[in-house]
């Protein structure tokens, strides 16, 4: 029997509403000077409502292009983000799968020794390796491409040893019955391991996906035109060290905007996402 507490249950459920009220309250008060001219956000107090500017100055920022960045407009940005975003995790889940794979299931010369290499990299971040990374792109003639904004980072070891744990846990008997069923490599990992890994595909996902996403060093190295620019390069760019010189309408527009996509892979992916992390049944 669930004995009920109602004092308690009121100060939970009041901390849980302030930390929401304390969360959105930023996001709210963005959007809301998204929706004003740049004339009232200039002149504070900025109100606690919507104005009447929200069809412009999105239509503005989506379509019309924003000064500071020499006349891109931010769906231009939008798409960048996007493809490098989608291209990061993309790349990093297969390559990792990948290597997860043939470290488990296959059995060749140091076989252990690939794995601790990829395992070390975990000690040289992009920061630290990030000068003979420029020059190899500078040398291919990556740079300003999207190739260039994906590739170097695209290396994941940890999605690896995530992948491998998994698969180490896979009984050795699924195994020798797909083999005795005739089941080669390929329709091995398609038929069965791909099925059995999706919840923890779609947890990496939605974790790569804002880690390139928010990517903000190596695009700023990357990249020198500003139609190439990721929109949190772009966000910077916008911003002036006097008022009068920025144009803070669109860049509260392009905030949100900003933080459209990964909430709303967030919110489509939760479930996928909780259960990739805390489920032990496959």
């Amino acid at each position: 029997m669930t004995e009920s507490y109602p004092l308690r249950t009121f100060i939970a459920h009041a901390v849980l509403i302030l930390g929401i009220l304390i969360v959105a309250f930023p996001i709210y008060y963005t959007f809301v000077a998204s929706t004003h001219s740049l004339q009232t956000i200039l002149r504070p107090p900025l109100p606690l409502l919507p104005g009447d500017r929200f069809i412009e100055n999105y239509s503005e920022a989506l379509f019309g292009g924003v000064g500071r960045i020499g006349g891109v407009s931010v769906g231009t940005l939008l798409f960048n983000t996007t493809v490098m975003a989608l291209g990061i995790a993309i790349g990093k889940i297969c390559i990792s799968i990948l290597s997860a794979y043939a470290i488990v299931f296959f059995r060749f010369p140091l076989r252990m020794t690939f794995f601790w290499l990829i395992f070390v990299t975990l000690m040289l971040p992009v920061e630290v390796r990030i000068l003979p990374t420029y020059k190899v792109m500078v040398d291919f003639g990556l740079i300003d491409t999207y190739a260039g904004l994906i590739v170097p980072i695209i290396a994941s070891a940890t999605a690896t040893l995530l992948f491998r744990q998994f698969f180490l846990t896979i009984p050795g008997e699924l195994v020798e019955a797909a083999r005795v069923d005739g089941a080669g490599p390929f329709r091995f990992f398609k038929d069965i391991l791909l099925p059995l890994s999706k919840t923890n595909i779609a947890a990496l996902f939605v974790i790569l996906f804002i880690y390139g996403w928010t990517q903000y060093l190596w695009p700023l190295l990357v990249t020198n035109r500003n139609d190439m620019n990721t929109i949190v390069i772009a966000l910077r760019k916008m911003i002036s060290f006097a008022d009068a010189d920025t144009e803070w309408h669109l860049v509260m527009v392009t905030c949100m905007l900003a933080i459209v996509p990964p909430i709303l892979v967030v919110v489509l992916m939760q479930r996928w996402f909780v259960r990739g992390l805390v489920d032990t049944e496959k």
